[in-house]
């Protein structure tokens, strides 16, 4: 009944490192890059970055290099070299000559969350001839989420969202393994199905919501 690893037949508590701190490196990563104090600052990027798309990511937040760890003591060493072909093949597919082409082109479009614009209304859609009938959407919205996805049609495997259930969470998207094949559409006009509702195409953010207890405050 001791923690692992055990030392002696006791345990404590170690770091935290690997794919878990990502999403927290890439905020700290972006609010250096878009705060006007340190923004010109060179960011050397670390925290579980494992694959290239990793190493993409970190960059077009201002980062002119990142640093592997974690990745590399668990896949070894040949790991870095993946990378590095990996981000190439991306590279040239866009037409990147170097890092500097895209480093911090993301930075832009960082916004804190009170800022988001609450009248932009999209609906997931699933790319029936590219899925694969995993299931993984379904699980996570039925299970966890807004039960906008079906299971079944007619009898067989079928995904597709119910638009009057779903709130453009994006949790499917972020779950599903085939890339592109579940994508967020927004709906520019009539209204949204699930709260028959106008849409309204003007900005909108928190601040001036009706349910905020300091929207005057945050108006004026």
């Amino acid at each position: 009944m001791a923690p692992e690893p055990t030392i002696d037949g006791k345990g404590s508590h170690g770091g935290f490192c690997g794919p878990a701190v990502k999403p927290i490196a890439l905020n700290m990563v972006a609010e250096i890059a878009r705060d006007p104090k340190t923004a010109d600052f060179p960011i050397s990027a670390m925290g579980g970055i494992t694959t290239w798309r990793d190493a993409a990511e970190f960059v077009t937040l201002g980062a002119g290099n990142v640093q592997v760890c974690t990745a590399a003591m668990t896949y070894g060493f040949k790991i870095v070299e993946e990378m590095i072909t990996g981000l190439s093949d991306w590279m040239d597919e866009k037409g990147y000559a170097t890092t500097e082409d895209f480093r911090g082109r993301a930075v832009g479009n960082v916004s804190d969350w009170q800022y988001l614009n609450l009248n932009y209304i999209t609906k997931a859609v699933i790319d029936q001839d590219t899925c694969i009938k995993c299931g993984r959407c379904h699980i996570v919205c039925e299970d966890t989420s807004h039960q906008a996805i079906t299971q079944t049609k007619d009898g067989a495997r079928h995904f597709e969202v119910i638009d009057a259930e779903c709130v453009g969470c994006n949790l499917c998207v972020n779950v599903c393994p085939v890339q592109n094949c579940i994508s967020m559409v927004a709906m520019t006009g009539g209204a949204d199905p699930r709260t028959n509702l106008p849409i309204d195409d003007s900005y909108a953010n928190w601040t001036t919501h009706p349910n905020n207890p300091a929207r005057t405050e945050a108006a004026e």
